[in-house]
């Protein structure tokens, strides 16, 4: 049965404003002892309790009652959690907490560090030094130097690509590598994703590198309360800019190639289906840190994340498969589960401290809820993927203090078009 809608009185708290004046020196968010290469295979025994007690232990946290559907038996993911977007509840979670390395999914950190510092038109022609450092085997979008790409051009190769020389372009634009792992660092502070200790700007293994199922959550939803991070992730396909050459008249002629998003999810695949109400966000998948995944997903009223990470079952797609299998538990469990935790809000939010969270914070302030933007993509073949995306519009509370509207209306048409 289809899941009660929640309260209007919810609200999601967080504060995109506040997080675009992040500090640039940052030394003390690096000071934290830097983490094992190479994570153990079991959890540990103590971890981080930011957001609640139960999500600092090992092993699978869920109240399981009457009316309460129970957990899928077949998800291997060696750390997940299943969380509302709106009111930050934790449903249920499997090592939370774990610090492990999160591939590509750390670009959803980049991408609510850095996305709101360049609008979308500004042109930047592309020099050998902003390709300089790209990991071998790297996941590409095709920037070429000699090229100029607009900001738009190089968002749409980070979300639907994982495009490391795109988030390279852009991280030289913001200073360089160095400022960009900086800023990153400081912003995961500032979201109170402690579990987090950013080596590159792409996810790319490095030594120390690593984050939780639960600080992804936390970067996919202060993420989504920005316009562009929501366009952006939900953008199923898209023309990228290609080479330029001369025409039979001789003038120049800039090409374009399409992309398609690798969230299977969105996107669909052979043996994975669109997933009914899926509107984002990003995937990764390294050698060490093996698939990882955050999406986001709507159904009657309710908006749900689900984090998993390096499930050990290997099977093709697998990550899409069990997150799959979670948002449906998810949909069925919401407004029957006593919640295990919450999705602590930004340090500059209301009603957070200035340390890190580890109870409730109050769910009952009051908001708007009016939608104010809406933005549409065309796909390939005449396929139209109606974004539709409106709310994320800023309340001024309090002083300096953010809500943000409970309401996210998302793709109505990513949710209902068949697979491709």
């Amino acid at each position: 049965m289809p899941a009660p809608k929640p309260k209007a009185s919810r609200v999601l708290l967080a504060t995109s404003a506040a997080l675009m004046s992040l500090s640039l020196a940052g030394p003390a968010a690096l000071a934290a002892p830097t983490p094992s290469a190479t994570p153990s295979a079991t959890p540990p025994a103590d971890m981080s309790t930011v957001g609640g007690t139960r999500l600092g232990q090992p092993g699978t946290q869920v109240n399981l009652a009457a009316g309460v559907p129970v957990l899928p038996k077949d998800i291997t993911g060696r750390s997940w959690i299943v969380s509302d977007a709106e009111s930050g509840e934790v449903l249920a979670a499997h090592n939370a907490h774990w610090r492990l390395p999160p591939a590509s999914t750390l670009k959803m950190l980049f991408a609510d560090t850095v996305l709101p510092r360049f609008p979308k038109s500004t042109p930047h022609k592309v020099v050998p030094a902003d390709l300089a450092g790209i990991g071998a085997g790297s996941s590409m979008v095709g920037i070429k130097e000699g090229q100029t790409y607009t900001v738009h051009d190089l968002w749409l190769g980070v979300f639907l690509r994982s495009g490391n020389d795109a988030v390279h372009v852009l991280s030289a634009m913001n200073g360089g590598v160095e400022q960009t792992v900086r800023d990153m660092q400081d912003h995961a502070d500032e979201l109170q994703a402690l579990d987090t200790h950013v080596v590159t700007p792409d996810g790319y293994d490095q030594p120390g590198q690593v984050s939780s199922a639960y600080d992804l959550s936390l970067f996919a939803r202060s993420g989504l309360q920005k316009k562009d991070f929501r366009e952006y992730c939900s953008t199923v396909r898209a023309g990228f800019p290609g080479d330029t050459t001369k025409n039979a008249k001789g003038k120049s002629v800039r090409g374009t190639f399409e992309i398609q998003n690798t969230n299977r999810l969105l996107s669909g695949d052979t043996d994975v289906p669109v997933y009914q109400g899926i509107a984002g966000v990003k995937n990764g998948n390294t050698t060490n840190a093996g698939a990882t995944f955050t999406g986001v997903a709507e159904r009657d009223g309710r908006v749900l994340l689900v984090t998993v990470m390096n499930p050990e079952k290997k099977e093709h797609n697998e990550v899409y498969k069990e997150t799959a299998k979670l948002f449906d538990w998810g949909f069925q469990a919401a407004g029957k589960v006593t919640p295990v935790g919450e999705l602590v809000p930004p340090k500059g939010a209301v009603g957070s401290s200035a340390e890190p969270q580890a109870s409730a914070v109050g769910k009952d302030a009051e908001a708007s809820s009016k939608p104010v933007a809406a933005a549409s993509a065309e796909g390939s073949g005449g396929i139209g993927v109606a974004l539709a995306i409106a709310g994320g519009a800023l309340v001024l509370l309090l002083g300096a203090a953010f809500l943000v509207n409970r309401r996210w209306p998302l793709p109505d048409l990513v949710r209902r078009r068949t697979r491709p």
